[in-house]
């Protein structure tokens, strides 16, 4: 009797569904290294988020000289210098992690999300209805916002939402 797994079944429905059209996204799931990990000296109680920016990696070929010239007395040349080519590879921009404070999920509710499109319509980001869930067009529309603000990701960035208004600014204490 063979035994059959439902983990890749499973995991190739859960793929489906997050695939779909139209797929809603909740605050657990935008982004998987948000909620999972913080930088080291975060404050407790911080929600954050992570971009990977890979490695970029050039191969490189360059000859190398195995035997030199051989020249005669009176500067005729005997033999001709011998090369080899050598290919490596180097890297040209080492990988990058950049670290962003995000809004934790307790913070993500319909209503802010409301506001959250609002604010991006407003901008020209957004083109869909205010449904106070964060589909796939609010996180294309959020996406689109924070590239053109220096970050690439779909995860909103506390940043972000207090440059949109929607998280009011800490003003440090006077004193």
């Amino acid at each position: 009797m063979r035994s059959i797994s439902l983990i890749p079944a499973l995991a190739a429905a859960l793929l489906v569904t997050a695939c779909a059209e139209n797929a809603v996204v909740t605050s657990s799931n935008i982004d998987p290294v948000s909620l999972a990990t913080s930088p080291p000296g975060a404050a407790p109680g911080t929600c954050w988020g992570k971009t990977v920016s890979p490695a970029v990696v050039e191969t490189v070929t360059r000859k190398v000289l195995l035997q030199p010239a051989q020249i005669s007395s009176d500067g005729r040349v005997q033999a001709a210098p011998i090369y080899k080519d050598e290919t490596h590879q180097e890297v040209v921009r080492p990988r990058r992690d950049t670290w962003y404070e995000v809004p934790c999920a307790a913070d993500l509710t319909p209503e802010f999300v409301s506001s959250l499109q609002r604010a991006l319509a407003a901008r020209g980001y957004y083109r869909g209805a205010v449904t106070g869930e964060i589909d796939n067009a609010t996180q294309a529309a959020v996406q689109r916002y924070q590239r053109d603000e220096g970050l690439d990701s779909k995860t909103l960035s506390v940043a972000a939402a207090r440059k949109l208004g929607l998280i009011a600014v800490v003003q440090p204490a006077a004193g």
